[in-house]
């Protein structure tokens, strides 16, 4: 902490005083100035630590939009459905270029599923049991966020099989999520439209906070891929999670190396206060 105090006053930034926020894990360093110049002086400054800048005066949000795939939940659900159908290399690699920004993301969802035709529909269940691991820190940070006060909303470029269930169990209030169509016990390699994409995240976050009455500056948005750069780009706090380059590069905020109870410390809430159970 000295030394990330003594890298503000090099950067002009009058630091202030510090205290824990949990014991030798994550800390509240307090400065003047430029934030900016405060983000480039502390950011890659130190091994494994995640630096988040912002001002002091409502950090603590009240509404959480967040997605699903990789950022909630450990795997994306199609590359591991289509694991299933024996095809999980062909459509990983699509999924990828989709993240990193380089597809059409609804035309990319349109093509992986269209692999998946006759894939019987227990194999969604199955992936679901023996698949499907919640993120480190997700059901913390959203039932803690939720127990004081905020409005929690999942909204997933992937499935309602899975969202659904993944929301529940995590706490979420509200989960969004594109609708597999299914016949006779079989996946029909289509999902309902219209598609859940980008802008269906960014109007579900809009939406909410206009909702709840909330300036964007009360909102977090937290993902890792290409479409959820437009909601963290709006929110108040956006987050980009262990996320694509594309989204590190243009997130306000980045996590890196922490779990997902760094987005608690960033609201200046201490271990001591979290909802674990």
């Amino acid at each position: 902490m000295s030394v990330a105090a003594d890298r503000l006053a090099s950067s002009g930034c009058a630091p202030a005083g510090w205290r824990w926020l949990d014991q030798g894990r994550a800390a509240d360093l307090d400065f003047a100035h430029d934030p900016g110049a405060a983000r480039a002086g502390l950011e890659g400054a130190f091994a494994a630590t995640d630096v988040i800048v912002q001002p002091v005066a409502g950090r603590e949000k009240k509404l959480l939009v967040a997605d699903m795939d990789s950022t909630m939940i450990t795997v994306e659900c199609i590359d591991e459905l289509a694991d299933y159908a024996g095809i999980k290399a062909q459509i990983a690699e699509v999924t990828e270029r989709a993240m990193r920004g380089e597809l059409d993301f609804a035309e990319a969802l349109d093509a992986r599923v269209a692999l998946l035709e006759g894939l019987e529909e227990g194999a969604i269940d199955r992936c679901l049991a023996e698949r499907v691991r919640l993120m480190p820190g997700a059901e913390a940070l959203v039932k803690t966020m939720r127990t004081r006060g905020a409005l929690t909303v999942l909204v997933s470029g992937g499935f309602t099989r899975f969202a659904e269930p993944v929301g529940e169990r995590i706490g979420f209030e509200r989960m969004i999520a594109n609708r597999l169509l299914i016949e006779n016990a079989m996946l029909m390699g289509k999902v309902a439209k219209p598609i859940v994409d980008s802008s269906t995240k960014e109007a579900s976050l809009l939406g909410a906070a206009a909702e709840r009455g909330l300036d964007l500056a009360d909102t977090l948005a937290v993902g890792d891929g290409a479409n959820d750069l437009a909601m963290i780009r709006k929110a108040g706090l956006g987050v980009a999670y262990h996320a694509k380059p594309i989204v590190a590069a243009a997130a306000g905020a980045r996590v890196d190396h922490g779990d997902l109870t760094a987005l608690l410390y960033a609201q200046g809430i201490s271990r001591a206060e979290w909802v674990l159970t």
